[in-house]
Protein backbone atom coordinates (compact mmCIF):
# COMPACT_ATOMS: atom_id res chain seq x y z
CA UNK A 1 0.00 0.00 0.00
CA UNK A 2 1.55 3.27 -1.26
CA UNK A 3 0.70 6.28 1.96
CA UNK A 4 1.30 10.31 0.69
CA UNK A 5 2.81 12.37 2.99
CA UNK A 6 1.48 16.05 2.69
CA UNK A 7 4.04 18.41 3.61
CA UNK A 8 1.33 21.54 2.52
CA UNK A 9 2.17 24.53 4.34
CA UNK A 10 5.65 23.46 5.38
CA UNK A 11 7.99 25.82 3.78
CA UNK A 12 6.58 28.98 5.42
CA UNK A 13 8.06 31.90 6.57
CA UNK A 14 8.38 30.09 10.17
CA UNK A 15 10.12 27.44 8.33
CA UNK A 16 12.93 29.44 6.87
CA UNK A 17 13.17 31.78 10.07
CA UNK A 18 14.32 28.53 11.90
CA UNK A 19 15.81 26.75 9.58
CA UNK A 20 20.09 26.85 10.17
CA UNK A 21 20.50 25.06 13.47
CA UNK A 22 20.84 27.24 16.44
CA UNK A 23 22.06 25.28 19.89
CA UNK A 24 19.44 25.91 22.97
CA UNK A 25 21.51 27.76 25.90
CA UNK A 26 20.25 27.68 29.52
CA UNK A 27 20.58 31.34 30.42
CA UNK A 28 17.98 30.99 32.78
CA UNK A 29 18.88 30.62 36.67
CA UNK A 30 17.28 28.27 38.92
CA UNK A 31 15.59 29.57 41.52
CA UNK A 32 14.63 32.84 39.70
CA UNK A 33 11.97 33.76 37.77
CA UNK A 34 11.16 32.98 33.86
CA UNK A 35 10.13 35.41 31.30
CA UNK A 36 6.52 36.50 31.40
CA UNK A 37 4.77 35.74 27.96
CA UNK A 38 1.36 36.06 26.56
CA UNK A 39 -0.26 34.15 23.73
CA UNK A 40 -3.41 32.89 22.56
CA UNK A 41 -4.63 29.37 24.50
CA UNK A 42 -5.78 27.56 21.26
CA UNK A 43 -7.71 24.94 23.37
CA UNK A 44 -9.98 27.35 25.33
CA UNK A 45 -9.86 30.00 23.26
CA UNK A 46 -8.69 32.31 25.58
CA UNK A 47 -5.35 34.76 26.28
CA UNK A 48 -2.74 33.07 28.21
CA UNK A 49 -0.63 35.06 30.19
CA UNK A 50 2.42 33.17 32.22
CA UNK A 51 2.69 35.82 35.68
CA UNK A 52 -1.45 35.20 36.15
CA UNK A 53 -0.23 31.98 37.90
CA UNK A 54 2.56 33.11 39.95
CA UNK A 55 1.03 33.35 43.89
CA UNK A 56 -1.29 30.41 42.47
CA UNK A 57 -0.02 27.40 41.38
CA UNK A 58 3.15 25.60 39.51
CA UNK A 59 3.08 25.32 36.14
CA UNK A 60 5.39 23.37 33.58
CA UNK A 61 5.83 25.20 30.47
CA UNK A 62 6.35 22.87 27.67
CA UNK A 63 7.92 24.14 24.19
CA UNK A 64 7.20 21.58 21.24
CA UNK A 65 7.95 20.93 18.13
CA UNK A 66 5.01 20.51 15.39
CA UNK A 67 5.71 21.65 11.72
CA UNK A 68 2.21 21.60 10.52
CA UNK A 69 -1.13 20.70 11.24
CA UNK A 70 -0.16 17.57 9.89
CA UNK A 71 4.10 17.34 10.56
CA UNK A 72 4.73 16.37 13.85
CA UNK A 73 9.07 15.91 15.02
CA UNK A 74 9.23 12.38 15.75
CA UNK A 75 10.22 12.86 18.95
CA UNK A 76 8.21 15.90 20.57
CA UNK A 77 4.58 13.81 18.85
CA UNK A 78 5.13 10.57 21.19
CA UNK A 79 5.88 13.30 24.57
CA UNK A 80 2.61 15.28 23.25
CA UNK A 81 0.71 11.97 23.11
CA UNK A 82 2.26 11.21 26.81
CA UNK A 83 1.63 14.73 28.15
CA UNK A 84 -2.18 14.97 26.72
CA UNK A 85 -2.41 10.79 28.49
CA UNK A 86 -1.00 12.08 31.85
CA UNK A 87 -2.84 15.66 31.68
CA UNK A 88 -5.29 14.77 34.64
CA UNK A 89 -2.12 13.77 36.78
CA UNK A 90 -0.94 17.04 36.67
CA UNK A 91 -4.41 18.91 37.08
CA UNK A 92 -4.95 16.36 40.19
CA UNK A 93 -1.57 17.63 41.93
CA UNK A 94 -2.54 21.41 40.86
CA UNK A 95 -0.57 21.76 38.09
CA UNK A 96 -1.03 23.45 34.65
CA UNK A 97 0.80 22.43 31.80
CA UNK A 98 1.41 25.05 29.25
CA UNK A 99 2.07 23.30 25.86
CA UNK A 100 3.81 26.02 23.32
CA UNK A 101 3.93 25.70 19.76
CA UNK A 102 5.18 27.50 16.62
CA UNK A 103 2.34 26.30 14.26
CA UNK A 104 -0.49 29.59 13.57
CA UNK A 105 -4.10 29.28 14.94
CA UNK A 106 -5.36 27.77 12.25
CA UNK A 107 -2.75 24.95 12.43
CA UNK A 108 -3.15 24.86 16.36
CA UNK A 109 -7.05 24.29 15.93
CA UNK A 110 -6.81 21.35 13.83
CA UNK A 111 -3.65 19.68 16.23
CA UNK A 112 -5.97 20.45 19.72
CA UNK A 113 -8.96 19.05 17.91
CA UNK A 114 -7.04 15.88 16.04
CA UNK A 115 -4.95 14.57 19.54
CA UNK A 116 -8.17 15.64 21.50
CA UNK A 117 -6.26 17.56 23.76
CA UNK A 118 -7.77 19.28 27.30
CA UNK A 119 -4.38 21.31 28.07
CA UNK A 120 -4.03 24.44 26.79
CA UNK A 121 -2.08 24.72 23.62
CA UNK A 122 -0.42 27.95 23.06
CA UNK A 123 0.22 29.57 19.82
CA UNK A 124 3.64 31.42 18.92
CA UNK A 125 3.80 31.14 15.05
CA UNK A 126 6.64 34.41 15.48
CA UNK A 127 8.56 32.14 18.06
CA UNK A 128 8.99 34.91 19.80
CA UNK A 129 8.64 32.75 23.17
CA UNK A 130 10.54 30.07 22.56
CA UNK A 131 13.49 32.70 21.22
CA UNK A 132 13.35 34.67 24.53
CA UNK A 133 13.27 30.75 26.47
CA UNK A 134 16.69 30.29 24.37
CA UNK A 135 15.42 26.66 23.20
CA UNK A 136 17.24 26.73 20.04
CA UNK A 137 15.96 25.45 16.44
CA UNK A 138 16.72 24.03 13.19
CA UNK A 139 15.35 22.14 10.36
CA UNK A 140 12.55 24.86 10.25
CA UNK A 141 10.95 25.03 13.93
CA UNK A 142 12.49 25.43 17.69
CA UNK A 143 13.57 22.72 19.39
CA UNK A 144 11.48 21.50 22.59
CA UNK A 145 12.28 21.92 26.25
CA UNK A 146 10.37 21.56 29.26
CA UNK A 147 10.57 24.22 32.55
CA UNK A 148 9.15 23.56 35.47
CA UNK A 149 8.22 26.80 37.42
CA UNK A 150 6.77 26.71 41.40
CA UNK A 151 3.93 28.34 42.68
CA UNK A 152 5.89 32.05 42.77
CA UNK A 153 7.06 31.59 39.65
CA UNK A 154 10.12 30.19 39.87
CA UNK A 155 12.17 28.02 37.67
CA UNK A 156 12.75 24.70 39.45
CA UNK A 157 14.10 22.53 37.06
CA UNK A 158 14.53 22.65 32.76
CA UNK A 159 15.09 20.57 30.34
CA UNK A 160 16.29 21.22 26.48
CA UNK A 161 16.55 19.48 23.33
CA UNK A 162 19.45 16.92 22.65
CA UNK A 163 19.54 13.94 20.35
CA UNK A 164 20.60 11.91 23.08
CA UNK A 165 18.00 12.86 25.47
CA UNK A 166 14.96 14.39 23.62
CA UNK A 167 12.37 15.53 26.25
CA UNK A 168 12.01 14.87 29.79
CA UNK A 169 9.47 12.10 29.99
CA UNK A 170 6.53 12.85 32.52
CA UNK A 171 7.83 10.58 35.58
CA UNK A 172 10.71 13.12 34.97
CA UNK A 173 8.44 16.06 34.95
CA UNK A 174 6.19 15.01 37.62
CA UNK A 175 9.14 14.45 39.80
CA UNK A 176 10.33 17.82 39.96
CA UNK A 177 6.72 18.90 41.31
CA UNK A 178 7.35 16.88 44.09
CA UNK A 179 7.30 19.53 47.12
CA UNK A 180 6.56 22.13 44.70
CA UNK A 181 2.75 21.20 44.51
CA UNK A 182 1.95 20.36 47.64
CA UNK A 183 3.34 23.38 49.58
CA UNK A 184 0.06 24.77 47.62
Amino acid sequence: MLTSTDFSGLLNERFFRNFLPVPATNQLRLGVGTPDFQLPDITNGTLVKLSDYKGKQPVLVAFTRIFTEKQYCPFCYPHIKALTENYEQFKNRRIEVLMITSTDERQSQIVVRDLGLQMPLLSDPSCRVFHTYNVGQALGAPLPAQFVLDKEGKLRYWHLFSFLDHNASVETLLQQFIGISENN
